[in-house]
């Protein structure tokens, strides 16, 4: 293998243990009382879109299945915090709302997400360091992630933004 294959590999490596380290992290907060990570990342989506999404918009950000995602879309309507409504371009398809009840709910667990995504970067990283790893992240995402806009359904369930 090449000098520059085994820099690409360690470079990954590197980026997958950092996002596994920090999942944990994550996953170990108290924040998520009032929902899971993965209901958060579907109300984080949403809570981006005033028009609402469609499933097929939630599942190219969301690293879980198909299936899953329609799932965990049922229990979060069934909650309140979702509604579902006609899309005027596709009759065929629903768009997905935040009602106000999940729009708040996603607003509280965001504020207590935020802090405690801060407290852990700032406890490994200074400030430039944080803009490099954004920049570099965002560069990934340009280049790789518009080959992929069509969701994988093969994907894992992973954690939350």
């Amino acid at each position: 293998m090449s000098s520059d294959a085994v820099l690409a590999n360690e470079a990954w490596e590197s980026l997958f243990r950092a996002q596994v380290v920090l999942m944990r992290e994550f996953a170990a907060d108290v924040v998520w009382q009032e929902c899971s990570q993965n209901e958060y990342a579907v109300l984080y989506e949403l809570s981006k879109s005033a028009r609402g999404l469609t499933m097929v918009e939630i599942n190219r950000n969301i690293l879980m299945t198909q299936g899953g995602v329609s799932r965990l879309v049922g229990r979060l309507v069934e909650r309140g915090l979702v509604e579902r409504c006609a899309d005027p371009a596709d009759r065929r398809a629903a768009r997905l709302l935040l009602t106000p009840t999940g729009h708040e709910l996603q607003r509280t667990v965001g504020r207590r997400h935020a802090r405690a995504v801060a407290l852990s970067m700032r406890s490994a990283l200074d400030p430039d360091q944080m803009r490099q790893i954004r920049d570099l992240g965002n560069q990934i995402v340009t280049a790789i992630g518009s080959r992929h806009d069509t969701p994988d359904t093969t994907t894992t369930e992973r954690g939350t933004p």
